[in-house]
């Protein structure tokens, strides 16, 4: 193909400029501890702590994002109502917004003294400067990458096949779980996966409605900042290869489920 040589090297230069070699330091920089040293950082009580919440926080963030994303993008694609484009304009917002503006909001809104941080607190429920406030700030900036990865695959669903289940006696429960979900499953599980990556390196919008208690509320990335400050690089690297690996390995699975799952539906 005409000008394919300056086009893949064009691509595989800005490719390593930006992710191959940032990744290269990243896998290089943890080894200056030794093999006992990086064992020894990944393998700490804080930096563990930070890791389950984290990982825990982002995947329980994403697993909500699937069921609200599918709500909203079922009620953006199939119904009609006023207000219906300024919904589907919010949607985007989290995208729009500065993580950091969106964390002083969040906590502004779930504080103890927030409208709904007290309506919480009424109840014996701490949501600001807890794990839980990490959660709802991950599934805030989460949501939109699920409604945008079904939206479009929702809106090609042939309507006539609901149709016709709907003919041979199926109920609504039956359509959906039977028709329509079976389609829109691998979309689903893309979009969980995108919210999922962010959510696990998110750190604007949760550094202030965590808390950042060591041991509790405390973030990996907060953690590698810290390690950053008292100037422990190699440290903060192995902080970030340890993140860099669970990544991969959940994101693979996810990846490979949703092939499985496009296949099948194809098949």
């Amino acid at each position: 193909m005409p000008g394919f040589g300056i086009s893949m090297a064009i691509t595989l230069t800005w490719l390593s400029l930006i992710v191959l070699i940032p990744l290269a330091a990243l896998v290089i920089k943890p080894w200056e501890l030794g093999l006992d040293g990086v064992w020894r950082t990944l393998t700490d009580d804080r930096v563990v702590a930070a890791f389950r919440l984290s990982f825990g926080a982002a995947a329980i963030a994403a697993a909500a994002d699937a069921v609200l994303g599918l709500i909203v993008a079922w009620a953006i694609v199939r119904y009609s109502f006023p207000g219906r484009r300024l919904l589907d304009a919010l949607v985007d917002l989290p995208f729009a917004l500065p993580t950091a503006v969106a964390g002083i909001a969040l906590t502004a809104i779930y504080a103890p003294n927030g409208p709904l941080g007290a309506l919480f607190a009424q109840v014996g429920i701490k949501t600001a400067y807890s794990p839980l406030g990490v959660v709802l700030a991950l599934t805030f900036i989460g949501l939109p990458f699920v409604v945008r990865a079904v939206q479009p695959v929702l809106e090609e669903v042939d309507r006539e096949v609901e149709e016709a289940a709907r003919t041979l006696g199926a109920t609504d429960y039956q359509r959906i779980v039977r028709v329509v979900l079976p389609a829109i499953l691998p979309a689903i599980l893309g979009g969980v996966g995108l919210a999922f990556a962010r959510a696990v390196g998110e750190y604007g919008s949760v550094i202030f409605i965590a808390g950042n208690l060591p041991m509790v509320s405390e973030i990996a990335p907060l953690l590698i900042i810290i390690k950053l400050e008292q100037f422990d690089y190699a440290g903060a690297a192995a902080v970030g290869l340890g993140m860099l690996v669970i990544s991969f390995v959940a994101l693979l699975a996810l990846n490979l489920v949703q092939t499985w799952l496009t296949r099948r539906s194809r098949g």
